[in-house]
């Protein structure tokens, strides 16, 4: 590669990193604005620059203000599985979680004291004002709704491990519940906010890929932070099997997988197949080094 080639890559990467940073500064900037939510020790800012940069690297040609919502649903996303995974003591309060976060998504008021509920209600009334919005609204509630559930199950295996009252999941098990990663609801939310009529006429199939994507991911993760996952009491998929190396070979049939699905779609919503394949790609080099969360 001659040298202007590199400084021409430079430069690009450059202005991701850019907008990237851009990215950080507003999402501290709201959370900011719900302190009691984001106080906890993980939630430093280099949570909110890693969220910003994923986002940018997986989306280069959008705008801070075309990814702004998909930052936020990204950091929904992680209060969500803090609440679930360490703030919540019982399955009432997990239920009750749900059933408040799904009215929200029917245009339910949130509570005054429940910070939770008027960050999600925030990010929804921005999802709302997307032109798309009304003929997808039940294509981003049925997202919600899937990944409640599966962190609401991932609790349920987190208590009884903790409690020595169940067994653990089998590794198709824990593998069937991917939607805890809350990674297809954040593409559902990019989708109707920056998707043209192409990309929400192909929704479906893009949800079909993404929650390929989303197995991938959740694979990839569990082997960046197996350590991680053990001081704080998490689940990963190499507890679930005999050798970490079947986790990785799984890694390897699933990203397979994901090129069979997005090579159509490259077809018909060139753009949000490639976000989906750099989504991959960023998120494999990513957990080679680093994690999101800061220290608990």
């Amino acid at each position: 590669m001659d040298l202007n080639t590199q400084a021409a890559e430079a430069v690009e990467q450059g202005r991701i990193c850019a907008l990237a940073a851009r990215g950080q500064r507003d999402l501290q900037k709201l959370a900011a604005g719900y302190p009691e939510l984001f106080s906890g020790a993980p939630f430093d800012a280099a949570l909110f620059g890693n969220i910003a940069m994923a986002m940018a690297f997986s989306a280069p040609w959008c705008t801070l203000e075309e990814l702004r919502v998909t930052n936020r649903a990204v950091l929904w996303g992680f209060a969500l599985d803090w609440q679930v995974d360490y703030l919540a003591k019982s399955r009432t309060e997990i239920d009750r979680l749900t059933e408040t976060s799904l009215a929200v998504v029917d245009g339910a008021t949130p509570a005054s004291d429940d910070p939770f509920a008027r960050f999600f209600a925030e990010l929804c009334a921005d999802l709302a004002a997307a032109p798309a919005y009304p003929r997808l609204r039940d294509a981003w509630r049925a997202a919600v709704h899937r990944t409640l559930a599966a962190m609401a199950v991932e609790w349920e295996w987190r208590a009884a491990r903790r409690d020595l009252t169940g067994t653990l999941p089998t590794f198709e098990e824990y593998l069937a519940n991917a939607d805890n990663l809350a990674c297809t609801v954040v593409n559902v939310a990019h989708w109707i906010h920056t998707g043209d009529d192409g990309t929400h006429r192909s929704l479906s199939r893009l949800v079909e890929a993404s929650d390929e994507v989303q197995r991938v991911l959740r694979l990839v993760n569990d082997l960046g932070t197996y350590q991680r996952d053990l001081e704080w009491g998490d689940l990963n998929a190499i507890m679930l099997v005999a050798d970490r190396a079947e986790v990785e070979q799984r890694v390897e049939v699933l990203t397979g997988r994901c090129h069979e699905l997005l090579a159509p779609l490259a077809e018909e919503c060139p753009r949000q197949a490639t976000y989906l394949a750099r989504q991959v790609g960023f998120t494999s080099g990513f957990y080679r080094s680093t994690d999101f969360w800061g220290a608990r």
